[in-house]
Parts: structure tokens; C-alpha cells; sequence
């Protein structure tokens, strides 16, 4: 049977023993001291606990869990002998004496010993991390007696005065008793304000962060000397979940362990375990994240506060959460981004206040893409080019699309192509691109002055300097290479002090990092290239086809299945991808953090960025544009033509990539992954338990723990996927939004799901993140920046070069007679006669439209082949050119300079929140002066009382006048003493 082992502060003189084993402690006769706290006796200890959300006693809350694998072993007790034997020359005096959980559950019925040295060093490493916890003032409890076998527990506490120390080193700002009344708005704007309040106070979450407050408590970095400023009127509650958490992880991540990997050797392998040792003594930086990557333990995590479902339920925030944040029913409603932020910190707080504000900003865009779509539905049959285009009396006869296989065909047969481009391809699409740009600026900077009004609520405002002693701690890899390089250059007898990675040291990652990515963008472009040459041959076998109706599907069949191909290996693309921007930058080994998140957020978005825009970029400006003319085309290895574009141009068949790919990657990758994974997953470790729990009855029966149910959720992998996805996407609404107009609108509808479905995985499926402050969304503010610069350049392209736009402009104020488009389509076609075909290319069947071709259609600006200069480029491509390119600078700058005007003219920070945090520290000048007017006017106090008893003194009388000295010298003494 498995007991329970606690671990508890002692006196001084029995510090040594911090964790209580009671069989080892039978075994020795150890009669155990009336402080240490014994698991008491209860009918439901469990219950008392409230099921792991609390130590065994009922009242110390469970801030940190850790997790381990532990094996049994017949050998604990001669694998420990021989360790503090192994180990006695390097351990230091504090350490001499037992660490906490020495004691092992021992089999004593197994006759052969199987040592397991592994397991043996890991148990050791742990009885040394945690008894320097508790030395840290943590207070921790050890769980094996649980459903899940062979995985152990050890439950942590950080006391009150732990987290006054750790919260005043963190510099958290706490609230204050100081209230002070928030600025309202008076007149006009007031009677709006409320009227605004409740015509939204049905789509308002019911929650009480989220209603409007008239005043805030003003906040100031905890101090232990000024703990008179702070309401601890209820000490429990003053530090909340979240930031117990975070200070107990910050405690987790300094305390080190600086246990060698234990070796049973000898001679020169146990001098080279000892110099190990002495060098990770030295460094000192041997914390959780090394402990965890070397498998010392296997999980680490704060519990969630309670469950989210069931009858009986307490109250609690995850329960909240759950009903009026993770539900699809509540769709509609505003998001508690306070709640958020209260229960998961500041930085998951931001990404879900930042996506609830770029959802908000899609329904205008949306608004404005259906209203120019509709504009181009009904129009559709008041354009002259698709008019001419579709009538059955121009007989236009066009030239064929392969060679050979393919005859001529009717102009009249791409009718239904040349309706649909002019839904996406007229003018409105021109004001849209203009529109969509001053979105994007607008939008941005909404999001800054969102974001600012956040940092005031959320007490962010003086962030930078905690900040800077964030970055500054290196990660567990970093110091192990530092180790590792030390180590080397030791045994080479050189000076090791102030060791780092320098260039040289990264030079083999630097070049595999640069091979790699260019490997990978190769790549792309070869599947992209792969798929193109599947385009080519494929319609070249369609056109063989013997059916009429095949031959005429020809181009939507190839279109359609190429785009599918295309979506497949997009998202397969995806996930390799993601992976190796991970291993590229592990391999780099960033110091910090924050310098490994920046590195990895670069790489993957490179890759991805590529992997999803390739194509698209593909069809927007090189399909058709390397195409050469009938009897002088450009092969792709001698025999694959390259493929033309359709009469109506290549912007519906972009549109059609674009939709395909962007609802496709939404609804599959993003939705279905999201939800279909985590499911499975969690189905597969529901029958691995089931299968174990058949084994035990007795303990199926039990409740599980919180800290048990916690660890079968999936970890917490970082907010990296869910931002990548947003930025995907908000390029793909911004880029190419000229072709499509929809963008916003389907962008819109996935956010609306893509939130709750956010929600309900963070508060169901993730175990508790850490909370993590943060006041900006980093690196992705700057990559959304540069997204909507590059948006407005690509917008001018596709206008220019890939629609229609520019070439009718042209035709209208150049070449139409009567100044209307009659004539267009005639115009921007050239003539071609069929006896200028090369050998071998000509139709082998020239009369399959039921008469002889002498010339057939093609679309370019070239001469006739009547012409002296036949078949050269006319003057009026380079008409058409000039005024292409002349409208990209136009566009470019004047859209350009309009959204540096709507940057310029929005201020970053609200009039209002300026004002309060200009009166919040003026207030807090205001208490300090009130405090040190106190402390003088107390001063002044202890100085009239001593005046008083100086005067006192002075009038003794003669006879005890030789006492006088010590007299006056007793009187002044007395304020030292005070």
C-alpha cells in the first residue's frame, strides 16, 4: 500500500528531514517531532481536500503540481548507501544531512537486486530540486497513491510571506486601499453612452468583471514595507490564482538542482562525474525547464480552478468561463476578456482581445465586399465586353489551347467565365482595394488604442522594466551548451569564467538554418511548378475527350482539381513546416525566451507565408504572361506548352484559387484539426485508463484528483498556432482582396466560431498555462504592419496587371469611337494565320467546328499577320503598359499616404486614459506625501517629548547634581532607543 508523504517546514534543528516516509521511519525508530504535520483521519480525506485542489489538511491551497514517473526498486536502499557514499566529497554541509524523500518504497520480496541507475539518478535529482524548494520557503506534498499507476505527485504551496517576497522581487502591482472616481463623460456623449449600454446589454457576458465601473483602486508595486497601502483584509483571496502561479513557477525556475547524473564507476569516469557536478555547482543553472527536458519530471502545471461541468458543482471562474465565454450558444455576446485575463494572465488576455477586435473590424469589411459583389451581380448584364463576348453572332473563332489534341473553338463558349469575372472584375473592386488599405491602417491603430486601454485596466502602464528582467533569463538548452562548452575548454586547461555562445558557436545552426529554409522555399516552388505541369497535360488530355460537354469543362475540371491539390498539400506543407521552424531554432539555441519565440515566429511564418501564397501568387502574376504567340510558343522541357489564361482574363480563376484555399485551410485545418485531434487524443488516453482502471476495481471507484484530471488534458503549446493562423488569414483578406470580396465576409464567419472554439479548447482540452504578463502582442503587431504595406503594393499589381481595369480604361479614353466599350473585346485581340503554324502543331482535326480556319483569334497586343512587322508587339501593349504602370505609383502613393494620414490622425492613446493615468500618479505622489507629512509630524512628536524631559532634567536640584550627566545622558538616549 502507497502512503502519502508531506513535506513540511521544521525547526532548525530538524531541517534536515523535510519529507516523512512512515515505513522508513518504523524501520529506523525515528520517533517523529509534535510540529511535523501528519495526514489526519478523516471519513473523505479527499472531500477535505476538496479533490486535490488542496494540501491534506483542507486548508493550504495547491498553487503547482509536479509530475514524475517513479519505478520500485529492490535496490533503494543500496543504490542510496552508495550515492551518499559516491556523493560525499561534493556535497556541501547543508546537504550532509538526508534530503527530502531519501525514504523509498522497497519490494523486499524480490531475492535478485535490478539496479536502475537512470531511474536512480532522476529519483536523486528530485530529492535534491525539492528539498531546495522547501529551502526556497515552498511548501510541498507528495502524492503516489493515485488512479494513474506509476505516476507521482508532488502538490506545492507558497505560503504568505513567499509571496510577499516573490511579489515585491516580480514588482506585481497590487490594488491599493485608494480609490479614486474614473473620469465620466458628461453631456451629449453621456445620454449616447448609455444609450449605446443598453441597446448591447443583451450581447454583454454576465459576468461581473465585464460591467462598466465609476471607480478603480489605485495600484502600486507590492512592498513589504508599505504593506499598510494594500487592503490584506482577506489575505486568501489578495493573490489570486493566477498570480500564485506565476510566482511559484518564477520560484521554479531560479531554484536549481546541481545534481550530476549519478554513476556507479569509478577512477577516472567518477573524477569526470565530479567535475560535472563542481561545474553545474558553479553555473548554478539547473532549474525546472532542464529537469523537465531531461525527464527528471514529466509535467509541470498550475490545476484549473474547479470543474466545468457536472452537478454540484462550485462556483468557480472555469465554470464561468465555460457558460458565458466557451460556448457556441453564446456566440453573439461580447467576450469577459477581464474574466480571461484574470484566469489565464495577460498575454492569452490580449491575443483574445486582440482577435475579438479584428473580428469586430471584418463586419464593416464584410459589409462593404457584399455590397460590391452584389453591385457586380447587377451589372453583369449591362457589361458591353461580356455582352459581346457571349453573342452568338461575332463568330469569333480562337486559336487552340495545346497542340494537336486540341481544335479551335468559339469565343461564345466562354460566356459563362466572362459573367462571372465581371462579379469580382469592375470598378467598384477599385474603390474596395482603396477601402480595404484604410481598413487595415484603422484597423491597426483601433488596436492600439484597444490595447492601451487594457495596460490602464490591466495596471500594465509601467511595464518595461520588468520586461527587462524577463529576457534576461536563459533558457535551460542555452546553459547546457554554455556547460558544454565550458566543460571542453577546461579539460583543454583554459579560463572558463563568463563563458557564452558566440557566432562560431552557432555558425554550423546559421548555415543549416539558411540551407534548410532555402531547401523548404524550393520545395514549395517545385510542388507549385509540379502542379502546373499537371495543369498542362491534363487539359491536353481532356481535350481529347470525344464528348462535347468534356471538351468544354476542360479549363473549370483542371482549375478545380489543381486548386484541390493545391489545398492538400498547403496543409500538409503546414505542419512539416511548423516543425522544422521549431527544430531550426532549437538548434540555434537562443538565450532567452523571448529571443527563441521572436526566432521561431520569423522561421514559421516565412515558410507558411510561401507554402499558403505561392500558388495564388502563381495565377495573380505569371499565368499567361510567358506564353509567347500561336506558331511561336514557350515549352516547358520541350513538349508541355505553358497555359494561357481565359478570355476573360486570369482574375475569376484567381478568385477561384483564393476561396478554395482560404475556406478550405479554415474549415479543415483550422476547424476540424482543432477540434478532431484534441478529441481523439483524448479518447485514446480515455481507453488506455480504461484498460488500467479494469485491473483495480477499488480504485475506478474513487473520484480522481484535480491535479490527476488536469494531467490527462493536452499541455499548453504557446499562442505561436493561434496567431499564425490570424495573420494567414488577415493575408488573405487584405492581400488579395481586389479578386475577391467575399474575403471579409467568410474571414468574419470562421472568427465567429474560430473563438469559442479557441475558448472551449483553453478552458476543456489545455491543461492551466502559466499566466505570463504582457502588455502588446509583440512581434505579430509588426508583422500585421508589414502585411498591410505589402497588401496595398499587391492590390495595385492585381488591379493593374492581372484584371481588366486598366486595358478598358485605355480602350475607352484612347481608341472607342463613340466613347463607349463597344469594340473592347475585338480590340484586345490579334489575328493569326494558320498556315504560319509550326510543323507538328497544327489541329489534327481543322474542321471540327464544321468549316475551314484560315485565321484564328488570340489575346495580345500584335501586329496582323498582314502586317509588314507581322506578329511583333503593337504600340498599343506598350499604351496599355504605360498606363498600368503609371496607375501602380499612383495608387501605391496616394493609398499610402492616406493611411499614413488615418495613422497620424487617430492618437495611439486615448484623451481619457491619458487623463487617468496622469491623475493615478498624482494620487500616488499625493499618499506618499500624506505618509511622509505623517512620519515628520511623529518625528516632531518625539522631539517636543524630548525637549520636555530635557527641561526636566535641568531643573534638578543641586543635591542631585553629580547624577546630572547620566541624567541628560539617559534623557537623549531615549529617542535613539524609540
Amino acid at each position: 500500500m502507497r502512503v502519502n508523504k508531506k513535506y513540511s517546514c521544521l525547526p532548525a534543528e530538524e531541517k534536515g528531514i523535510h519529507i516523512i516516509n512512515i515505513r522508513a521511519i518504523e524501520d529506523i525508530g525515528y520517533d517523529q517531532h509534535e510540529s511535523t504535520l501528519l495526514n489526519s483521519l478523516s471519513k473523505n480525506p479527499d472531500a477535505d481536500c476538496k479533490y486535490g485542489l488542496y494540501f491534506r489538511d483542507g486548508k493550504r491551497k495547491v498553487d503547482y503540481i509536479l509530475v514524475y514517473h517513479y519505478k520500485k526498486s529492490s535496490a533503494g536502499k543500496t543504490l542510496a548507501r552508495r550515492a551518499q557514499q559516491n556523493d560525499a566529497s561534493v556535497r556541501s554541509s547543508k546537504q550532509d544531512q538526508p534530503l527530502p524523500g531519501k525514504g523509498v518504497q522497497l519490494e523486499m520480496g524480490d531475492s535478485e537486486p535490478h539496479l536502475d541507475y537512470h531511474e536512480d539518478d532522476k529519483r536523486f535529482r528530485r530529492e535534491e530540486y525539492e528539498g531546495n524548494l522547501v529551502e526556497a520557503g515552498l511548501e510541498l506534498e507528495r502524492d503516489e497513491d493515485t488512479k494513474i499507476h506509476g505516476i507521482g505527485f508532488v502538490k506545492i504551496h507558497a505560503p504568505w510571506n513567499v509571496l510577499c517576497r516573490e511579489a515585491e522581487f516580480l514588482k506585481l502591482k497590487m490594488p491599493t486601499k485608494k480609490m479614486y472616481q474614473i473620469n465620466q463623460t458628461h453631456g451629449l456623449l453621456k445620454k449616447i453612452n448609455s444609450v449605446i449600454q443598453k441597446i448591447t446589454e443583451p450581447i454583454q457576458p454576465k459576468v461581473a468583471e465585464h460591467k462598466p465601473q465609476t471607480v478603480k483602486r489605485l495600484s502600486y508595486p507590492f512592498s513589504r514595507e508599505k504593506q499598510h497601502l494594500f487592503d490584506l483584509s482577506d489575505k486568501d483571496s489578495f493573490f489570486d490564482s493566477k498570480t500564485r502561479s506565476t510566482i511559484v513557477y518564477e520560484i521554479l525556475k531560479r531554484t536549481t538542482c546541481t545534481k550530476a547524473k549519478y554513476s556507479m564507476g569509478k577512477g577516472e569516469g567518477r573524477k569526470k562525474e565530479t567535475a560535472l557536478l563542481n561545474k553545474r555547482r558553479k553555473c548554478g543553472k539547473y532549474g525546472i525547464t532542464s529537469l523537465l527536458a531531461n525527464g527528471v519530471y514529466s509535467a509541470a502545471y498550475p490545476l484549473h480552478d474547479g470543474d466545468y461541468e457536472g452537478e454540484n458543482v462550485e462556483p468557480n471562474d472555469r465554470k464561468l468561463l465555460c457558460e458565458e465565454w466557451a460556448s457556441y450558444g453564446v456566440f453573439y455576446k461580447y467576450q469577459p476578456i477581464d474574466l480571461v485575463r484574470k484566469y489565464f494572465g495577460e498575454k492569452i488576455g490580449l491575443y483574445f482581445a486582440w482577435l475579438g477586435v479584428y473580428t469586430q473590424m471584418l463586419i464593416p469589411a464584410s459589409i462593404v465586399g457584399i455590397i460590391v459583389f452584389l453591385y457586380g451581380c447587377a451589372t453583369v448584364d449591362e457589361n458591353i465586353p461580356s455582352m459581346e463576348m457571349c453573342d452568338q453572332r461575332n463568330n469569333i473563332t480562337m486559336c487552340p489551347l495545346c497542340d494537336k489534341t486540341c481544335s479551335y473553338w468559339k469565343m461564345s463558349s466562354a460566356c459563362a467565365t466572362a459573367r462571372a469575372s465581371h462579379l469580382f472584375d469592375n470598378p467598384a473592386t477599385v474603390f474596395f482595394s482603396v477601402f480595404m488599405a484604410l481598413w487595415a491602417a484603422t484597423f491597426m491603430e483601433h488596436w492600439k488604442r484597444k490595447q492601451m486601454r487594457l495596460n490602464y485596466r490591466w495596471d500594465l502602464t509601467g511595464f518595461e522594466e520588468e520586461e527587462e528582467a524577463v529576457k534576461d533569463h536563459p533558457r535551460a538548452e542555452y546553459e547546457a551548451k554554455v556547460l558544454e562548452k565550458s566543460l571542453r575548454k577546461e579539460h583543454k586547461h583554459k579560463e572558463t569564467d563568463k563563458e557564452k555562445l558566440t557566432w562560431k558557436d552557432r555558425f554550423p545552426a546559421y548555415l543549416t538554418n539558411f540551407v534548410g529554409i532555402i531547401f523548404m522555399v524550393g520545395l514549395t516552388f517545385a510542388i507549385v511548378f509540379g502542379v502546373i505541369i499537371y495543369r498542362i497535360s491534363t487539359a491536353a488530355a481532356l481535350a481529347i475527350s470525344s464528348t462535347p460537354s468534356g471538351r468544354s469543362s476542360v479549363r473549370v475540371t483542371v482549375t478545380a482539381t489543381a486548386v484541390i491539390i493545391n489545398l492538400v498539400v498547403i496543409i500538409i506543407l503546414d505542419e512539416v513546416y511548423g516543425c522544422i521552424a521549431r527544430w531550426l531554432t532549437q538548434i540555434e539555441v537562443p538565450k532567452t525566451d523571448k529571443n527563441f519565440e521572436e526566432r521561431l515566429i520569423f522561421k514559421a511564418f516565412l515558410l507558411k507565408f510561401v507554402n499558403a501564397y505561392t500558388p495564388i501568387f502563381y495565377v495573380a502574376f505569371f499565368k499567361g504572361r510567358f506564353v509567347g504567340r500561336p506558331g511561336d510558343y514557350v515549352y516547358i522541357f520541350h513538349s508541355f506548352r505553358m497555359e494561357e489564361c481565359a478570355p476573360g482574363g486570369c482574375l475569376m480563376e484567381l478568385c477561384i484559387q483564393l476561396s478554395i484555399i482560404m475556406l478550405g485551410k479554415q474549415l479543415i485545418q483550422n476547424n476540424l484539426f482543432e477540434i478532431g485531434i484534441p478529441k481523439m487524443k483524448k479518447f485514446i488516453r480515455y481507453l488506455k485508463l480504461k484498460r488500467r482502471r479494469s485491473l483495480d476495481h477499488e480504485e475506478h471507484m474513487k473520484k480522481k484528483q484535480r491535479y490527476e484530471v488536469d494531467y490527462n488534458l493536452e499541455p499548453f503549446a504557446g499562442l505561436t498556432p493561434e496567431y499564425m493562423e490570424m495573420i494567414i488569414q488577415f493575408g488573405f483578406v487584405t492581400l488579395f482582396v481586389a479578386s475577391f470580396p467575399l474575403a471579409p465576409l467568410f474571414a468574419l464567419l470562421n472568427n465567429i466560431i474560430e473563438i469559442r472554439l479557441d475558448a472551449k479548447k483553453f478552458v476543456t482540452e489545455l491543461r492551466r498555462p502559466v499566466a505570463v504578463r504582457a502588455k502588446d502582442i509583440g512581434i505579430w503587431y509588426n508583422i500585421l504592419r508589414g502585411i498591410g504595406k505589402l497588401a496595398v503594393i499587391i492590390n495595385a499589381f492585381v488591379i493593374s496587371f492581372t484584371s481588366d481595369f486598366i486595358p478598358r480604361l485605355v480602350y475607352l479614353y484612347m481608341y472607342s469611337e463613340n466613347g463607349t466599350m463597344h469594340g473592347f473585346v475585338n480590340h484586345t485581340l490579334s489575328s493569326f494565320n494558320v498556315s504560319d503554324f509550326q510543323a507538328g502543331t497544327a489541329p489534327n482535326d481543322p474542321l471540327d467546328l464544321g468549316y475551314e480556319v484560315q485565321i484564328c483569334r488570340y489575346k495580345d497586343y500584335r501586329e496582323p499577320p498582314w502586317s509588314e512587322n507581322k506578329y511583333d508587339i503593337s504600340k498599343d501593349f506598350w499604351a496599355v503598359l504605360a498606363a498600368r504602370l503609371a496607375f501602380v505609383i499612383v495608387f501605391q502613393n496616394l493609398v499610402m499616404f492616406m493611411s499614413e494620414f488615418v495613422d497620424w490622425i487617430i492618437p495611439d492613446i486615448p484623451k481619457d486614459i491619458s487623463q487617468q493615468i496622469h491623475k493615478e500618479k498624482v494620487l500616488m505622489v499625493e499618499v506618499f506625501m500624506r505618509e511622509e507629512q505623517g512620519k515628520l509630524q511623529m518625528l516632531e512628536t518625539w522631539k517636543d517629548k524630548d525637549k520636555r524631559k530635557g527641561e526636566n532634567c535641568n531643573n534638578h536640584s543641586p543635591r542631585l547634581s553629580r547624577s546630572r550627566s547620566g541624567s541628560l545622558s539617559s534623557c537623549h538616549s531615549y529617542p535613539l532607543d524609540v
